[in-house]
C-alpha cells in the first residue's frame, strides 16, 4: 500500500521525537512491502517565525492531501511568557481542529508491566488499567463566545453546544465501547452546568440504539477523584472539551510517564495522529525526550487510518520489549541506572522490529 502522510514537527522536541517515529514508521513500511511518502509542513511558533500564522494555508493544504498527519507538538515560552500576544501557537493547534473538523480526541490510557513501580500511584491500584477517553475537539469553551466588559475588569468564556455536535462524539463513543468491554462512562457536570444537562439528556435518548453497552454517568469532580483511585474500572470515557482536557491530563500520568501516552483526533474525513505531551522546549536539542509516545501514535495510525493491525502491533511488541529490556530515555530509568538517547531509542526499536 501506498501512504501520504502530513508531517507536522512543530515546536520544542517535536522534531526529535518525530524523526524517530518516521524512522521506525519506515522500517515497519518496507517489512510489509508499504510505501509512505512524508509531506513536511510548519505549525506552531515554528510556523509564526516563518510566515506569522500557526496553521498556513499552505500546511492546511498539504493535510487535506494527506491520508493522515503525524504531529509533534507546539508551544514556546516566547508566546507563553507574553500574555499581550496576539498570535499563539497554540491557536494554529485550535485552527487546525476546527478547518480539519477534528471533532473526537481519542486517548488511551494504559499501563505497561515492566513501570508499574514509576506510576505515582500504588500498583495494586493500576494493575490492568486499559481506558479510552473520547474528548469533544471543536465545541464548548474553547469555541465559545468571549470577551472582556467593564473597561476590561470582567472577563467571560462561553460554553455551547447543540445537540449535533454532542450525538457525533457519542456515536464514537458507543461505537467504541461495542468493540471494547461494552461500558461506557459519560462525564458531565449535570447538577450545575445546562450544557452538561443537553449533554446527560441525549445520552439517555441513545441508550436504546446500543442497548449492549451498559452507560454510567458520572460528574466530573467525581472522575477525577476515581481516576486515582480505581482507574481500571473505566473502560470507555466520553466527556466535553474543558473537561476532557483536564481528566486526560491527569490520567495520563498512571502509566509513569507523559512520555509514553499516544493519541489521535479524528474527523469524518481526517485524522491526526500526536503523542500527548507537549513540546518541553527546555529538553528541546538534548537528546533526552522520550520519542514513545509519538511513536505509539505512529501505531494508532496504522492501525485506525489504515486498518494495519499487524503493523501496529508489531511497533507495540517492539515498545514493550524495549520497556522490559530497560532501553529507556532519563524520565524512566532509575537514579543509577544508565539510559538512551532520544535517537538511540529509535535505532533499538528499528533494531527489534527488523
Amino acid at each position: 500500500m501506498n501512504f501520504k502522510i502530513a508531517l507536522l514537527a512543530g515546536d520544542g522536541i517535536g522534531p526529535e521525537v518525530i524523526n524517530e517515529a518516521v524512522k521506525v514508521s519506515d522500517v515497519i513500511a518496507k517489512k510489509f512491502n508499504h510505501n509512505i511518502e512524508w509531506k513536511p509542513a510548519l505549525t506552531g511558533a515554528a510556523a509564526i517565525e516563518a510566515v506569522g500564522d500557526p496553521y498556513p494555508n499552505e500546511t492546511h493544504d498539504v493535510c487535506l492531501a494527506s491520508d493522515a498527519i503525524l504531529f509533534g507538538a507546539i508551544g514556546h515560552p516566547r508566546f507563553d511568557n507574553d500574555p499581550s500576544a496576539k498570535v499563539r501557537p497554540e491557536q494554529g493547534l485550535l485552527k487546525m481542529r476546527k478547518k480539519l473538523g477534528l471533532f473526537a480526541n481519542v486517548r488511551p490510557t494504559f499501563t505497561f508491566p515492566s513501570l508499574l513501580n514509576k506510576s505515582p500511584l500504588k500498583k495494586e491500584r493500576i494493575e490492568g488499567t486499559d481506558l479510552v477517553f473520547l474528548r469533544e475537539l471543536t465545541g464548548g469553551i474553547y469555541f465559545g463566545e468571549r470577551g472582556r466588559k467593564d473597561d476590561g475588569n470582567t472577563a467571560f468564556d462561553t460554553c455551547t453546544y447543540n445537540r449535533d455536535e454532542i450525538k457525533r462524539i457519542a456515536v464514537k463513543g458507543f461505537e467504541l465501547a461495542m468493540k471494547r468491554k461494552k461500558k461506557l462512562c459519560c462525564v458531565d457536570k449535570a447538577n450545575v452546568l445546562e450544557s452538561s444537562r443537553l449533554w446527560r439528556e441525549t445520552f439517555q435518548e441513545m441508550e436504546k440504539d446500543f442497548p449492549d453497552v451498559k452507560v454510567s454517568y458520572e460528574f466530573v469532580d467525581a472522575v477525577a477523584m476515581r481516576l486515582v483511585q480505581w482507574p481500571n474500572s473505566y473502560d470507555v470515557l466520553v466527556t466535553e472539551n474543558l473537561f476532557g482536557d483536564i481528566l486526560t491530563d491527569e490520567a495520563s500520568v498512571i502509566s509513569g510517564s507523559m512520555g509514553l501516552m499516544p493519541s489521535a483526533s479524528v474527523g469524518i474525513e481526517n485524522a491526526l495522529y500526536e503523542p500527548i505531551h507537549g513540546s518541553f522546549p527546555e529538553a528541546a536539542g538534548l537528546g533526552i525526550a522520550n520519542p514513545l509516545a509519538t511513536i505509539l501514535s505512529a501505531a494508532m495510525m496504522f492501525e485506525m487510518s489504515f486498518g494495519l493491525h499487524h503493523e501496529g502491533a508489531n511497533i507495540r511488541e517492539a515498545v514493550n520489549k524495549s520497556l522490559a529490556e530497560g532501553k529507556v530515555t532519563k524520565d524512566l530509568a532509575g537514579k543509577d541506572e544508565n539510559f538512551l538517547s532520544t535517537s538511540e531509542v529509535g535505532d533499538y526499536l528499528i533494531e527489534l522490529i527488523k
